[in-house]
């Protein structure tokens, strides 16, 4: 599926509750869940982790991942084994009652310590989402430099992985108050952003160009601006639903993988789970944001992973050549050039197979190979390509700036680039969702500049 890394959670009880970690074996605690089933499925697929303690069968995990080429980021999601994440969670900040900060910067060192030579741990994130209504950032920086001092003194060779505040939607108290940490070159931020992080179903009621460009500046405003300061930022959960016609979902996410690709972001996706063996007290539950069917073979929904598929790969970085890409956010997919077809056209390829393309938005002429785009004489024809005086000029038009528009050379009409489905060639048609109108959909017309 294209994935290369695993951000695995682990409950702090694991490194503090000698008991639970290393005297209770995988059986054990399935059998006292109730969970005779799963007992069952485990030792038909996996007999060697049944009969261990659960400590070791989380090693075996990250092992397993390390022989099959995958990287893993170890994340302390909570205190207590549970689902997570609430305002009222007796660990949602430090000196909540299930939060003692002393015991939280000894358990990541002991944790940073038994994984410090296994070269497929690449970091460690040092607490999931802090919430609740202690939750300022004075309380933070007193105590998050101490946990990762704790990971560095114990492991220095992996990230350090810093969370912020309000669910981890919010650094923005960083952009006038150092964190103070005695390590450099190794402190990455992470970041949340879910559909729901603005309001239930706020993605249906607003116009989704208007409302897309305002939550950007708001998730620039709160994380984003740390990479402005050289800063990596990791946004290590996003998600929709894919079992559903989930509008919100679906508008935010072409939104996210817009912004995603822009700022050539790490990530992590919530969430790769089928189902749950229990959560909240209720059995096999199915994971609707999960990449995989509850079978964990099939895929959940194809068109999304290959939505994420355009934001695998790194658009750049070190031993990358520079390219200019015009992305299609919505399949995840770039614009190139068709020159196989009669007439030089515009289609939608795999990134990592598209052409380098040229636009300047002050010029607004789009090149491939030394030939221009040409606005066509009609709706729903192609964008062909020509050269010389028939180029035509694109405006970023929108509050995104995703929608490029021309006019028509037979009567000046405005049309917005746009995608034929039948064979992702790239057309012209009247440009979508312009006015406040909250009931339609522009995701087919936006084309991200990178």
């Amino acid at each position: 599926m294209g994935f290369n890394c695993v951000r695995l959670t682990w409950a702090l009880d694991l490194m503090t509750n000698d008991t639970l970690a290393h005297n209770v074996t995988v059986k054990q605690s399935f059998e006292r869940l109730n969970l005779s089933d799963d007992v069952l499925g485990i030792q038909t697929h996996n007999p060697k982790i049944l009969n261990l303690p659960i400590f070791n069968a989380f090693q075996e995990v990250v092992s397993n991942l390390g022989q099959n080429g995958v990287m893993v980021i170890l994340d302390n999601h909570l205190t207590t084994p549970g689902w997570c994440c609430s305002d009222n969670d007796l660990d949602a900040f430090f000196g909540y009652p299930n939060f003692d900060p002393a015991i939280w910067a000894k358990g990541l060192g002991k944790m940073a310590s038994l994984f410090r030579n296994v070269t497929n741990v690449v970091g460690m994130s040092l607490r999931n989402e802090p919430r609740g209504t202690r939750d300022y950032p004075d309380l933070w920086f007193r105590f998050m430099p101490k946990g990762g001092e704790a990971v560095h003194a114990a492991n220095p060779e992996v990230l350090v992985i810093i969370s912020g505040i309000d669910y981890d939607t919010n650094l923005s108290f960083l952009r006038d108050r150092f964190f103070n940490v005695s390590f450099t070159n190794k402190l990455v931020f992470e970041q949340h952003w879910y559909s729901f992080s603005d309001g239930r179903d706020s993605w249906q009621k607003h116009n989704s160009n208007d409302f897309c460009a305002k939550i950007i500046e708001k998730v620039t405003h709160n994380g984003g601006f740390l990479l402005g300061r050289g800063f990596p930022l990791f946004l290590t959960e996003f998600g929709a639903n894919l079992r559903s016609g989930d509008i919100n979902g679906n508008r935010y996410m072409n939104c996210l993988v817009a912004w995603a690709a822009e700022n050539d972001l790490d990530w992590a996706v919530w969430a790769l789970t089928g189902d749950y063996y229990l959560r909240t007290g209720q059995k096999h539950m199915v994971e609707t944001f999960g990449v995989l069917d509850p079978n964990w073979k099939d895929v959940a929904n194809s068109t999304y992973l290959q939505k994420l598929s355009g934001i695998q790969l790194p658009f750049r970085g070190p031993g990358l050549q520079s390219k200019k890409l015009l992305f299609h956010p919505t399949t995840g997919l770039c614009v190139t050039n068709n020159l196989s077809h009669n007439l030089p056209s515009l289609r939608l390829e795999q990134c990592r197979k598209a052409e380098s393309l040229t636009f300047n938005p002050s010029e607004g002429i789009l090149w491939s190979n030394k030939m221009c785009a040409e606005a066509p004489d009609a709706v729903g024809q192609k964008v062909k390509l020509g050269v010389g005086n028939k180029c035509s000029k694109l405006g970023q038009t929108s509050a995104t700036h995703m929608h490029l528009s021309f006019k028509t050379t037979n009567n000046g009409s405005l049309l917005c680039l746009d995608v034929d489905e039948r064979d992702n060639s790239i057309v012209a048609n009247p440009c979508k969702c312009l006015t406040m109108d909250a009931s339609c959909d522009p995701a087919s017309q936006w084309f991200k500049v990178l």
